[in-house]
């Protein structure tokens, strides 16, 4: 999840186990808990733009980082509220605004070690946005309501829908699962990997990816929550490219195959040539429209210099007929406004 959103989780986690004289403390130490877990983001090198994917939401969300989490933050806070709470108390406020740090990641779809090292899977629920002002606003109602009244009860009534809001995050995703297996069936074809996840901010609009034959097929699902009714956008199709047999002139041995290969790993192998720029691979997931090809990031290799890293690019488009086509798709389920992008 975005920034935010973490630390108000740890926040309201800490919040909901706080006496009444204590939830302010409980707030802050849960809030910089939830924090915390995103500092891997730091881990970065000039010389390799790809350390930052690998580290980030790594280590640190695993969930047997947790206690270990939990003691160094307890150190840290310890000389700043040891007047007002005993070590005790710092620890379970620590732990409880760090616990879900992991969970809360790995409910999107970027991709996140949960279990490391037990394993190195990058795991994705699909069911929720990198941001979401719905689960965002219970999570801050929850919290102020707590610290006004000064009342636990009112963070963990609020957990407890925030809860239920990620339920139908995952009660979405299984809808459009099947609503997408049904169409690709109509089309005549049997997907061999099969991915889908909301956009930004929302649970009504979704992203569908299959893999059929060599080809991705992308489209997009509106879904009414409550009666699970939807409708499919028609989208794009682009050919899958293998990390692992391709074309490319490029020696398996080389830094360039490498860092294809760590690519691949981080995008969970939904990889692609971009559409206008041969020398880039993106990552299928993520697109500026969700019916749309047209990537949120890639990478950018060489093969003049085969022993150099690529570099990481972001291709983000936020022009005003984007945003409106992805408006419009999200208000009405159709693109009935021209969505040309590029």
């Amino acid at each position: 999840m975005d920034l935010l959103t973490q630390s108000l989780l740890g926040s309201a986690m800490a919040q909901s186990a706080a006496a009444p004289e204590k939830i302010r403390q409980a707030a802050i130490i849960g809030l910089l808990a939830g924090l915390s877990a995103d500092l891997d983001i730091l881990i970065r090198s000039s010389q390799d733009p790809l350390l930052n994917l690998e580290f980030h939401r790594h280590f640190t969300h695993s969930v047997f980082f947790i206690p270990i989490a939990a003691l160094l933050l307890s150190a840290l806070f310890w000389p700043l509220f040891r007047k007002h709470l005993s070590w005790p108390q710092i620890l379970l406020f620590s732990l409880l605004g760090f616990s879900l740090s992991g969970f809360i990641d790995a409910c999107t779809s970027y991709g996140t070690s949960l279990l490391w090292p037990l394993s190195d899977e990058r795991i994705s629920f699909n069911i929720i946005a990198i941001v979401d002002p719905v689960f965002t606003l219970l999570l801050v109602v929850g919290i102020s309501i707590s610290l006004k009244r000064r009342n636990h009860q009112y963070a963990r009534v609020f957990l407890l829908l925030a809860a239920s809001y990620l339920l139908l995050g995952l009660l979405q995703n299984h809808r459009v699962q099947t609503l997408t297996e049904q169409y690709a069936m109509q089309q005549g074809h049997a997907p061999e990997q099969l991915l889908v996840k909301p956009t930004l901010g929302n649970l009504l609009l979704w992203r569908s990816i299959y893999l059929h034959q060599g080809e991705y097929h992308i489209n997009a699902f509106r879904l009414n929550p409550v009666t699970g009714d939807g409708n499919v956008i028609p989208g794009e199709t682009i050919a899958q490219f293998k990390p692992w047999d391709h074309e490319l002139p490029i020696d398996m041995d080389s830094k360039i195959q490498s860092d294809i290969d760590r690519f691949a790993f981080f995008s969970d192998n939904y990889l692609a040539l971009h559409p206008k720029l041969p020398d880039r691979i993106i990552d299928v997931r993520f697109a500026n429209l969700p019916h749309r090809v047209f990537p949120l990031w890639g990478i950018h290799y060489d093969l003049s210099q085969p022993q150099q890293h690529v570099s990481y690019e972001f291709y983000r488009s936020s022009d005003k007929l984007t945003r409106q086509t992805f408006m419009h798709m999200l208000l009405t389920g159709s693109t009935d406004v021209s969505d040309r992008t590029d």
